[in-house]
């Protein structure tokens, strides 16, 4: 039954689908090991060919302010999509131990009806914020694209532009040349826009589900000492010894629970750490970059509206990762309310009661320290994090823009 919930839902549905495509996901046998070989090393590929045009790109076009704006643009994504591939290369074996403690704990385990609610709402969530990133980042694509074959309308064969300039000494805009490179520019432009958006759409579900879990938790927890079925033949005395050993067990479970996600937090942290902290450094600048491409360049409609798509998905892919962050923070530090709120204060005082309550006070005492991500150890990710870079990202956008006025001044 839960495996059909797992295919109803089209935000694990499109992060499964574009994971395997990179080459990072689970393979069940040898054969699909050996597709996700070639679908990493294809990635890789056309991600090392998108840089060298990039790079190549920049030397010969930096003395023009603008253009090399516009190459910062395109260099930043893919400095991104490079930290993010060569992290989870690096931590390859946790990370997909995470997806498959996920894929058999949080997407496949059998739930009671109020528990099922909560994950619901959670995958309603991940699915607003995952179709939402993945489409503005599909359309940053596409219009990537659409920019150079609208360009070329009514141009003669020797005048063609590709999408990204290619600086060797080959005729690149006379057949059959610009065919073969324009395919292969966009096929690589494809891999680099997968890469950009999968990975954070899978830390985004990640997130969400971990901070449903412990909801979980915390229904489970005040409700520790109800639904028990007792004997009617059962004197008042038996009754509390197997009322108490009842409540004992239950909220043995929840520790072992509360420790399994105190646990996936920590390793999901070692893994997306460094991540973290290179977005953080990096989204300020590339948001100001983008602005200004928006703003202040005279450019081509088409070359706007890409960026006008890669502005709407940055800060979508912004706010993403800063709630989810933020979501499983608060809910890892409500378990403490949770637990406090559960039914210890009618439990007797006797060995059994005294255990209970000891170890109610140990969860309260745990959940003081919340669970979160941070962003290489510097500080915690929560939706100040948003503010902070959007601030930052202003002053940069006052620098760049008063730095491009004396650049047309001179």
């Amino acid at each position: 039954m839960q495996e059909d919930h797992v295919e109803q839902d089209i935000s694990i549905i499109l992060t499964i689908f574009f994971m395997k495509f990179a080459g990072f996901w689970l393979a069940a046998n040898p054969s699909e090991q050996f597709l996700r070989r070639i679908a990493l090393y294809y990635t890789a590929g056309a991600v090392s060919f998108a840089v060298y045009v990039e790079v190549t790109d920049f030397y010969y076009s930096r003395d023009d302010f603008s253009e090399t704006i516009y190459i910062m643009c395109n260099t930043m994504t893919l400095v991104m999509v490079l930290c993010k591939m060569f992290i989870l290369s690096v931590h390859r074996r946790k990370f997909l131990y995470l997806i498959k403690y996920m894929q058999d704990y949080f997407w496949n385990s059998h739930y009671e009806p109020y528990e099922n609610t909560i994950i619901k709402d959670c995958r309603k969530q991940c699915t607003y914020f995952v179709c939402s990133f993945t489409f503005f980042a599909q359309g940053t694509v596409f219009t990537y694209v659409v920019t150079p074959i609208v360009e070329n309308i009514g141009k003669n064969e020797s005048d063609r532009i590709l999408p990204f300039t290619m600086w060797v000494d080959l005729p690149f805009s006379m057949t059959p040349y610009f065919e073969a490179t324009f395919v292969i520019q966009v096929l690589s432009l494809y891999t680099v826009g997968i890469c950009y958006f999968c990975f954070d759409n899978l830390l985004c579900i990640m997130n969400l589900h971990t901070a449903a879990q412990f909801r979980i938790l915390q229904h489970r927890l005040m409700k520790i000492d109800h639904e028990k079925k007792i004997d009617n033949n059962d004197n008042c005395d038996s009754y509390s010894i197997n009322r108490l050993q009842f409540v004992y067990h239950k909220l043995k479970k929840c520790i072992e629970q509360h420790q399994m996600l105190i646990n996936y937090c920590d390793d999901l942290n070692h893994v997306f750490t460094f991540i973290i902290l290179g977005q953080v450094l990096l989204f300020s600048i590339l948001i100001c970059l983008v602005g200004y491409e928006i703003l202040i360049v005279n450019t081509a409609p088409t070359r706007r509206a890409s960026f006008i798509f890669y502005m709407t998905g940055t800060l979508i892919q912004l706010m993403m990762f800063t709630f989810s962050c933020n979501i499983l923070t608060e809910e890892s530090r409500d378990v403490a309310e949770a637990a406090y709120s559960s039914s210890w204060m009618s439990m007797p005082l006797n060995k059994i009661g005294k255990v209970l309550r000891n170890d109610i006070l140990l969860i309260i005492m745990r959940s003081r320290k919340p669970c979160s991500l941070s962003a290489g150890g510097f500080f915690n990710v929560s939706l100040e994090t948003y503010t902070a870079v959007m601030s930052t990202a202003m002053s940069y956008f006052t620098l760049l823009r008063q730095r491009s006025l004396e650049v047309v001044g001179v």
